[in-house]
């Protein structure tokens, strides 16, 4: 049974509190999640001072306030990063962050994080993603808003950086990393796409979650559905659908100020969609159609033999008329239905008798 990997994105739903985002991961922990993720970012860095708020951002927060001001009052300072580190590894659950720069990656490779998460604004920002290949990191990598064509480039910077140490990095390089079959190897073993929509919250007719089976046949490497829209049942289809990650935004209060609070789940649904998953990666099964250990019992009661529609007494020819199928499913199969017709009866046969 393959296991989904669940990331709660608290983001930046703790409103820049240290108290709030320790609770967030002791929420994740609870809910049962795998990973909980952070968002790890200087807002002067990320937003320029012209930059203007999305219209959900207007719409969940100070609509005359720039995004560069909200930015700022949601960063996560690098000193509250080694007692989130801590706080998850003492509830045994993941620590995970997404950089949005290339400072706030820096930083974090000095943590000691198993893998980095980039989120759908960065998949054309090849410097970022050539300098975590670089790096050798494992990437989670959200693909909102693009084309097949702009996922497969930024796979192509990645290839390069994962394969190509000592080479200059190129449009030319990456489009020669990406034809490399050895390149694509490694890329395999280090990549993994989200399918998502960027839009808070997703409309359900946004979602779209065929691209994810389409991304997984291109490009052959595990997928999974990043998932903004309101509730789970979006999320429960993605793994029924073969989903290997789910990444939701997790909120200790969706009524809170803040540009993704609204479109989080609080921890108890965060829970009740887990609980929904690992029961959906059960029944998803191996794929052999096969009789099940808890239906092998029900077999000859559910199903019927050949039996006589009358009394039959030696020297009959059987005829349709002398024929039917009744249960239970111990005696002959139906399947031999038409081999008895035309035979002759060799002793007596009450109606019901198998035959």
């Amino acid at each position: 049974m393959t296991r989904t990997l669940v990331i709660a994105e608290a983001g930046v739903n703790h409103s820049g509190s240290l108290e709030t985002a320790l609770a967030l991961v002791d929420a994740a922990a609870d809910a049962g999640a795998d990973i909980v993720k952070f968002q790890t970012f200087n807002a002067n860095s990320l937003a320029g001072k012209s930059a203007r708020k999305a219209d959900y951002q207007q719409r969940t927060t100070d609509a005359a306030e720039s995004q560069q001001a909200m930015l700022k009052r949601l960063e996560l300072p690098h000193a509250a990063h080694p007692p989130l580190i801590a706080r998850a590894r003492e509830r045994g659950i993941e620590f995970l962050s997404t950089p949005f720069d290339h400072q706030s990656l820096n930083f974090l490779l000095t943590l000691g994080l198993p893998r980095i998460k980039i989120g759908s604004g960065d998949l054309t920002n090849a410097p970022l993603l050539h300098a975590i290949a670089r790096a050798n990191m494992p990437l989670i990598l959200s693909t909102g808003m693009a084309t097949l064509i702009e996922v497969e480039e930024a796979l192509g910077v990645l290839a390069h950086g994962y394969g190509y140490n000592n080479a200059s990095p190129s449009l030319a390089a990456f489009h020669a990393a990406w034809r490399d079959g050895e390149a694509r190897r490694r890329l395999s073993e280090r990549v993994s796409l989200l399918h998502c929509t960027t839009e808070y919250p997703c409309p359900p007719e946004d979602v779209n979650l065929a691209a994810m089976l389409t991304m997984r046949t291109a490009f052959q490497l595990p997928v999974g559905y990043s998932d903004h829209t309101d509730g789970i049942e979006i999320s429960l289809a993605a793994v029924a659908m073969g989903a290997t990650i789910i990444e939701k935004h997790l909120t200790l209060d969706r009524n809170a100020e803040g540009p993704d609070h609204a479109a989080s789940l609080e921890p108890g649904d965060f829970k009740r969609m887990v609980s929904a998953i690992r029961r959906i990666e059960e029944a998803r099964g191996d794929g052999i159609k096969t009789p099940r250990n808890s239906e092998i019992k029900n077999i000859d009661i559910a199903r019927k033999s050949i039996v006589a529609a009358r009394a039959l007494k030696p020297g009959d020819v059987l005829a349709p008329e002398d024929l039917t199928c009744k249960r239970p499913g111990s005696g002959r199969p139906p399947i031999e239905y038409w081999s008895l017709i035309g035979t002759t009866v060799t002793r007596p046969h009450d109606e019901e008798d198998p035959l």
